[in-house]
């Protein structure tokens, strides 16, 4: 049940320490129109000014965490338009620019723009009977909200090709051991699974999950000398912190931390 009314595409749910987005167009397998992508930003803007969650969690339906952007919304728009409206630019970028950490529970279809924003997030739970894909090459397009850049990354060139060109969904276990998924579990299993990820990383210090997941993201954008160099200076800014300490101490005092995030 969503603790915002307000909301016709998306449910909100705050579990403890963790926020909880469920994609909710049904009707449409979930497709990514603009309503919706607006209202995922703003569902995310208040859980990262919440200082109660630690972490996010983004599902959708067992039928499709999200079959792709809206073809009907978006099939009539020409050149002029979307390049002026900076089409999926605005708003999608919104869970890349997230600074806590979101895991994507994914079940049913992720294709195009929902595997797209299951790259987004920073720990992708498949269910088994999980699809991904990139299928724009069978619509006369491409991908536009990372397709070609994220996924090359994360599972290398020669399989990037293979998804982007021929359009063809890969399985749960086939994204698992090309890098895409963290790992998969039995469909009933997803969102407690997903949800019980999120509380352990809301167990942690909040700047020191920030900044664990700053340094990951680091890695992709830079070399290793300066992403180690990047690694490094945050690594000896831990040491500001009163979570450095208390959880230094716990480990020698040999008991459980209680962190307080600062």
């Amino acid at each position: 049940m969503s603790d915002n009314p307000g909301f016709q595409n998306i449910l909100v749910e705050r579990r403890g320490a963790v926020g909880i987005v469920t994609l909710n167009r049904p009707h449409a397998l979930n497709a990514l129109n603009a309503a919706l992508i607006g209202e995922l930003g703003a569902a995310l803007d208040d859980f990262e000014g919440d200082p109660a969650i630690g972490a996010i969690v983004l599902t959708g339906s067992h039928k499709a965490f999200a079959a792709g952007a809206d073809v009907k919304e978006m099939a009539a728009k020409n050149y002029p338009e979307i390049y002026l409206e900076d089409f999926i630019t605005r708003g999608w970028e919104r869970v890349g620019q997230c600074r806590k950490p979101v895991v994507a529970a994914v079940a049913g279809f992720a294709l195009g723009g929902g595997c797209e924003i299951a790259m987004m997030c920073d720990i992708v739970i498949a269910a088994e009977g999980a699809r991904f894909g990139q299928p724009e090459i069978t619509l006369g397009t491409m991908p536009g909200a990372g397709g070609t850049q994220r996924l090359t990354r994360f599972v290398g060139k020669a399989k990037a090709m293979d998804l982007c060109l021929t359009g063809r969904m890969m399985d749960a276990a086939e994204a698992e051991r090309a890098g895409l998924v963290s790992r998969v579990v039995p469909a009933a299993e997803l969102l407690a699974e997903a949800v019980k990820v999120a509380e352990r990383i809301a167990e942690m210090s909040r700047p020191i999950a920030m900044m664990v997941k700053e340094a990951v993201n680091r890695a992709y954008e830079t070399t290793l000398a300066e992403g180690v160099r990047f690694e490094r200076r945050l690594f000896h800014a831990t040491f500001a912190t009163e979570d450095q300490k208390e959880g230094m101490a716990a480990f020698i005092e040999k008991r459980k931390p209680a962190f307080r995030s600062r």
